[in-house]
């Protein structure tokens, strides 16, 4: 069964198999966890957000049709989600000042503080830089890099998840790689750089 398309694995749940379920969320937790971590740069919001995304999958799967990519739906939902959560956040806020208080934006201390391990072998004091710069993008422009580089999904597919024309997002991802190749390059970053797939591709 883990050899199993994603889309084989969706029809077997909705024949009632629940460890087809299983196989799936096996496989996409932790990139969608790392999408979501990134997108909101609160770790605890994301997991959150993971698991709901997944309870979501569980009470739609019937709605879903094979002709969808199981992973393009998944990352809708979880997009969505995320979205939905920060303008409640934004509603219920009553300081405004409270992130100036503290000094340092939220978004930008909590993934700088706690980053995730990386495959390089110095990830730890490149990913900090990575996650500051990801950051400082403009939520649309961060949102198309992530989807594109973390979740490897093609730019036709994150038009759908985003609801953007697809010139848009490939013109968001131009920003994206240009604003993060000026500050990872004003930090000393280059492509040769033992950095994350993620970062050679903002560098080149």
């Amino acid at each position: 069964m883990a050899e199993e398309s994603d889309e084989r694995l969706m029809l077997r749940f909705q024949g009632g198999d629940a460890r087809a379920f299983e196989v799936l969320v096996r496989r996409h937790r932790t990139p969608v966890f790392s999408f979501l971590v990134r997108l909101t740069g609160d770790r605890a919001r994301a997991e959150d957000l993971s698991q709901e995304a997944f309870l979501k999958v569980v009470k739609a799967a019937g709605g879903w049709e094979e002709r969808a990519r199981f992973s393009t739906w998944l990352y809708t939902i979880a997009r969505n989600l995320a979205v939905d959560e920060a303008r409640r956040a934004a509603f219920r806020r009553t300081d405004p000042l409270d992130a100036s208080a503290a000094g340092d934006p939220p978004r930008e201390r909590a993934a700088s503080e706690d980053p995730a391990p990386d495959r390089a072998a110095d990830a730890s004091l490149l990913r900090p830089k990575l996650e500051a710069a990801l950051a400082a993008l403009p939520e649309e422009q961060r949102e198309v890099f992530l989807l594109r580089e973390y979740a490897g999904l093609p730019f036709k597919e994150i038009a759908q998840v985003t609801g953007t024309p697809e010139n848009t997002v490939k013109s968001r991802m131009r920003y994206a790689l240009e604003a993060l190749r000026a500050r990872l390059e004003a930090m000393g970053i280059t492509a040769d750089a033992a950095a994350p797939d993620a970062a050679r591709s903002a560098v080149r």
